[in-house]
């Protein structure tokens, strides 16, 4: 009898396996985690021109893409928090990672956006981020500080996550 790891299935499931890491994106060396709350020890923000321009605001940045679901429900929420928060010194930065921008323009026509787009289909903002799953978000605070970090969209947490906001916006410039 074969060990399970000289079958054909076996093996090219390996392989598989082995080709998907080789395509996704590479993570920076010594990437800091974000930290859970508002009120933990904050990191020092990724350097991108995009969030050097916003110093002194809080700012959401959401990664996301054409494909993401959950990307779709929150569209509208961070609508609602640009247009509610944005004259405190607010505002959501969304980073599409679409290699096809014409699939990107697709999403945008069914759910338009009321707040600042990029666009990083090489995903270099996304790696120094260190962005894993869609969509990914990030709370930065006034003074360029990562303060928070969530992995996906939940209708649910969007009083706790609004709260974070608010806190942040609280704190002095």
């Amino acid at each position: 009898m074969r060990p399970a790891h000289s079958t054909p299935c076996f093996q090219s499931l390996l392989a598989v396996l082995l080709v998907g890491m080789a395509l996704l994106p590479a993570l920076p060396a010594g990437a800091a985690p974000a930290s859970a709350s508002p009120t933990a020890q904050s990191v020092p923000a990724p350097r991108w021109p995009a969030l050097e321009k916003l110093a002194g605001k809080v700012v959401l940045i959401d990664f996301w893409a054409s494909w993401c679901a959950p990307c779709l429900r929150s569209f509208p929420w961070m609508n609602e928090l640009q247009l509610r928060h944005g004259d405190q010194g607010f505002v959501v930065v969304a980073v599409n990672l679409d290699q096809d921008r014409q699939l990107a323009d697709a999403f945008l026509r069914k759910m338009p956006a009321k707040f600042q787009l990029e666009f990083d289909p090489a995903w270099n903002i996304a790696r120094q981020f260190d962005v894993e799953t869609m969509p990914t978000s990030f709370l930065i605070d006034r003074h360029g500080r990562l303060r928070t970090r969530h992995a996906g969209f939940r209708d649910a947490q969007r009083a706790e996550r609004e709260q974070q906001i608010q806190q942040l916006l609280k704190e002095s410039p």
